[in-house]
């Protein structure tokens, strides 16, 4: 599995399977962020599927989904929510990873 090293504590990566959940266990990971909602693409697991793979592996799990294209300052708000209350590292997917880096920065740029 590839990720981004955004900052210390955040990674992004995309589409991720629940057969990656060990891996992200042993690349370091505490939490999961899936900002894909369901249904983007035929074939993709659910974020349903995802979470039952990580919290079996003993990870936490958030599901903040974000259309393409179409961040909203809710999404940007519950991103920075999350990023307070779950323990890090955190990895945050999407379909390429883009959305997750761009809350990243909308967080980033809200706070100066």
């Amino acid at each position: 599995m590839e990720y981004r090293q955004i900052s210390e504590n955040y990674a992004v990566t995309g589409q991720i399977a629940p057969e990656d959940a060990g891996a992200i266990k042993a690349a370091g990971f505490k939490s999961v962020i899936c900002n894909r909602p369901d249904n983007e693409q035929p074939g993709q697991p659910s974020h349903d599927e995802i979470r039952a793979a990580v919290e079996a592996a003993g990870l936490a799990f958030r599901y903040i989904p974000v259309i393409s294209g179409q961040m909203t300052q809710d999404n940007v708000e519950d991103q920075a929510k999350a990023l307070r209350e779950l323990e890090g590292p955190v990895l945050a997917f999407c379909r390429s990873g883009t959305r997750c880096t761009n809350l990243f920065a909308a967080i980033q740029q809200a706070k100066r």
